[in-house]
């Protein structure tokens, strides 16, 4: 099957997670990404744990289906790489901190002269202008500063942030979004030459109705625990084993989980007649519910309440959901191997496309691994790389160097 972006050639510049996470995504639709590393460690996230032996899990979760090219990025001899490489691509991605690209001799100007139909794709902390501009910005530092912590835990004595970087991936996806929809517009007529977003900005598009609450309303939005901020019953209910999470959206799913616990007096209670009744007194209903949950266990409500279509669930640890039959049916998790020869199980990127789920086509590269063939593929013969090699200008991965020899 042919891939939306095969023919897309990407110069990843980017480093940790919300860069490498966008061109992941790209790569899953067929995009060649060229990832291109400093001889200093190479990407950051290299470096962090979980390790398995040597192996960074933090890398290897977003690098699928990317080849390596490891370089002095301020040499000459670096830079001549990136130049030729630009030259080729049609898109260049980093994250760097602003400024920094043009620190590499990367202006506008020189991108431009370069390659005027590349497009340029920027993640960064704070956005392109302000008085932050400049600041680093992590994604715990921008789920503070963005209200995204003010709303999550148990109340508002006790906000936490969300157990996974969400700004950082969700910044990725936006990025990627930016890149095919500049993409397009090349195709169609309309060149785009920037695209750019940063932490701050997609923290805040994630506010959505808690964010319009407080623009629209003047109100503070506070932590709900597991329960949904607005809608009841929505949320984390006990059963007479574990809890569950059950999500009744509308007046007949409302209808029919009474019925289904056999409390359809509330249906007509004036407390809970509506929607904006039952959330004003979510504490008396989750009472309610709870107490007729009591007499069942959660794997029996939750193939009734499914049954009858309202959403209900498990809640699962991460072992628990990598088990399941659906998991499993989606084929979410597939399997490589690494140079090394140990086993390597990858989640596939989230599309499908004409039915063709997302693939890992090959396993995240070790630092260096493609920087001959790639030199190569730019015009470059064996001498030229073996030289740049000796003088500490481009690294080639041990291994590969070995086969290649």
């Amino acid at each position: 099957m042919t891939k939306p972006l095969e023919g897309i050639t990407v110069v990843d510049l980017s480093r940790a997670l919300a860069g490498p996470y966008c061109t992941a995504l790209l790569a899953d639709l067929g995009a060649t990404v060229i990832k291109v590393e400093s001889l200093n460690g190479g990407d950051t996230a290299r470096q962090w744990p979980p390790f398995e032996d040597e192996h960074s899990l933090y890398f290897e979760a977003v690098n699928r289906n990317k080849r390596s090219i490891c370089l002095n990025l301020y040499s000459p001899e670096g830079r001549e790489v990136i130049d030729k490489l630009v030259a080729g691509a049609d898109v260049l991605i980093e994250n760097f901190k602003l400024g920094t690209l043009a620190k590499l001799g990367l202006t506008d100007e020189r991108l431009t002269e370069l390659n005027p139909r590349l497009i340029v794709a920027s993640v960064n902390g704070f956005g392109i202008t302000g008085p932050l501009k400049n600041d680093a910005g992590l994604d715990q530092v921008i789920q503070g500063m963005s209200g995204l912590m003010s709303i999550t835990g148990a109340d508002s004595e006790h906000v936490y942030r969300v157990g996974i970087p969400i700004v950082d991936i969700t910044s990725g996806m936006i990025a990627a979004l930016g890149i095919t929809a500049a993409l397009v517009g090349r195709s169609n007529g309309h060149p785009v030459s920037t695209v750019s977003t940063s932490l701050l900005e997609t923290a805040l598009n994630l506010s959505v109705f808690q964010g319009q609450r407080a623009l629209s309303l003047g109100e503070t939005p506070v932590p709900q625990g597991n329960n949904h901020p607005t809608i009841s019953p929505y949320g984390t209910f006990t059963t007479a084993t574990e809890a569950i999470n059950i999500a009744v959206g509308n007046q007949v799913q409302w209808k029919a989980f009474c019925g289904l616990l056999q409390i359809e007096s509330v249906v007509d209670d004036p407390r809970f007649v509506t929607g904006a009744h039952r959330s004003a007194n979510r504490d008396e209903l989750t009472a309610l519910v709870e107490t007729a949950l009591a007499a069942k266990p959660a794997d029996e409500w939750v193939e009734m309440i499914s049954a009858a279509g309202i959403p209900c669930g498990a809640i699962y640890n991460y072992t628990q959901a990598f088990a399941s039959e659906q998991v499993a049916a989606l084929g979410l998790v597939q399997h490589t191997t690494r140079r090394d020869g140990s086993a390597l199980p990858l989640v596939r990127g989230p599309l499908t496309v004409d039915g063709q789920p997302s693939e890992i086509i090959s396993r995240p590269p070790l630092l260096g691994e493609h920087t001959g063939d790639v030199l190569r593929e730019l015009g470059y013969d064996d001498d030229a790389i073996a030289a740049l090699e000796q003088t500490g200008h481009v690294k080639i991965d041990a291994l590969t160097a070995e086969v290649q020899r």
